[in-house]
């Protein structure tokens, strides 16, 4: 008989070989560059594949003898088994059907992606090259789940549709020098580098933009058309929302015994928790300590605005550098890899959120990159880009994701795969709070930033239950 460790890592092994081989673009992020020149499947034939490999290995990770494991084994069956178990559910619920949306649609990640992928040798800038003439099927293959996802009734938000359309036709319209899919990294002092970089480019013009031209003429010609008004945006308009909503609840919080109408709750006691903290520094930032006055001020005073995108970025360069500066003092182990800054590909900007991290690359090819949005300059407010650069970057996402990465003795899909929702954006928002107890918080400013921040979460779980459930 086996050991049972020995039997679970060779289990853990052979998902996370598996998933690789299904999302080869994720394997190239990481720095495997064996799949290359493969793109993602997401037909239905692709999906049922996937769908009993993910059965096969959780009936091994069954087979297991849990009692044969100690604590960090015992952990790593658990969520291996529930990765597993959530990979089932996201095919049987066909959640490929419902990604029309700004930044879960194939077009977001695709345009996300592509800047941050890297050609380290001749061969791989070949291979993805050949990734990119593929770029077609992958496209039309969308187009056809969501096509079908319409017809079984699964009608998107139209706001949705709105969103994802322009960011579509930003794409189609910006120049094709520096096309999104031309700029990746490719090997260094590479001779072969200038040919490439015009078969990179007309890539992008034979194929990867009529390609585009099609998703956009499909989502403005059935999609849009399809839409649910602004007023029936939630999933509760669909005859299978309910379903559909319990299954997102379960696996971005990970509790399965929580009604709609619970976690609504607590985010109103949350809100309730909040009050007081906003009358003290109300109190000392602008004289008042009621809170409908204090809102009214932080939602209609001009000087709260950023005047340019520049400025969005200096300040976030300050926040980084503070936060860097403090970490040693706070932390025992710090990552190896740096973070960078930079902006949000404008092409999507207008329709993402204020910034988002982007974990390093699991052979240190790429830092850990903490985009900024500089869109809209006018809309953002200064009070806030303190808190979000301590929750994507340090101490936020970049210290929780690249230390994961760097972790010795644990399996890969425990160090890379950060689908976990609750633990990941949990520290994120324990990293605003922390921020304060690291005095990173300059001014009286910031910290109400840090408690927009905590609102912001609370009022989402009264806003997305009100929304799709209630």
């Amino acid at each position: 008989m086996s050991d049972p460790s020995t039997a679970l890592r060779a289990v853990a092994d052979r998902y996370w070989g598996a998933r690789l081989a299904y999302s080869p673009t994720e394997a190239t992020l990481h720095g495997d560059h064996r799949y290359d020149d493969r793109i993602e499947d997401v037909s239905v034939d692709a999906e049922a594949h996937e769908r009993a490999t993910w059965l096969e290995l959780r009936a091994a990770v069954d087979a297991v003898d849990v009692a044969g494991l100690d604590a960090a084994g015992r952990v790593t069956r658990e969520l291996l088994r529930r990765e597993l178990t959530q990979a089932v559910e996201a095919i049987d619920v066909r959640r490929t059907e419902l990604r029309f949306d700004q930044n879960t649609g194939l077009h977001a990640e695709l345009m996300v992606v592509a800047p941050q992928i890297k050609a380290p040798t001749p061969e791989a800038a070949g291979a993805l090259l050949e990734r990119h003439r593929q770029i077609p099927r992958l496209i039309d293959q969308m187009i056809e789940r969501l096509r079908a996802g319409v017809a079984a009734g699964r009608t998107p938000a139209r706001i949705n549709v709105e969103r994802s359309l322009n960011q579509v036709d930003r794409y189609l319209a910006s120049p094709l020098d520096g096309d999104l899919f031309t700029t990746m990294a490719g090997p260094p002092e590479w001779d072969g580098e200038a040919a490439w970089r015009t078969d990179l480019a007309a890539a992008a013009r034979d194929a990867i933009r009529p390609a585009f031209a099609r998703y956009r003429e499909f989502f403005a010609g059935e999609l849009l058309p399809a839409g649910r008004p602004h007023d029936q945006a939630g999933l509760s308009w669909l005859a299978e929302g309910p379903a559909l909503y319990e299954h997102f609840v379960r696996r971005h919080t990970t509790v399965d015994d929580l009604t709609p109408q619970q976690i609504h709750q607590i985010g109103l006691d949350e809100l309730d928790r909040l009050a007081d903290e906003y009358a003290e520094v109300g109190d000392r930032l602008f004289d008042a300590t009621d809170l409908a006055a204090i809102f009214d001020r932080l939602r209609s005073d001009p000087a709260l605005r950023y005047a340019s995108g520049d400025q969005i970025m200096d300040d976030a360069r300050r926040y980084l550098a503070a936060a860097t500066a403090a970490m040693g003092d706070w932390f025992g182990r710090l990552p190896v890899t740096p973070c960078v800054i930079t902006p949000i590909p404008a092409a999507i900007a207008e329709d993402m959120p204020m910034a988002y991290y982007f974990p390093p690359a699991d052979d240190g090819s790429r830092p850990g990159m903490y985009f900024v949005n500089t869109a809209d300059p006018g809309s953002k407010n200064r009070f806030e880009t303190a808190s979000v650069a301590y929750h994507e970057a340090i101490p936020g996402h970049h210290l929780q994701l690249a230390i994961a990465t760097e972790l010795d003795g644990v399996p890969a899909f425990q160090r890379l795969s950060h689908g976990n929702t609750a633990y990941v954006e949990g520290w994120g928002l324990y990293a605003e709070r922390l921020a304060e107890e690291m005095g990173l918080y300059a001014d009286d400013l910031e910290r109400i930033g840090m408690l927009a921040a905590d609102s912001w979460r609370s009022c989402r779980l009264v806003v997305d239950t009100g929304l799709h459930a209630l």
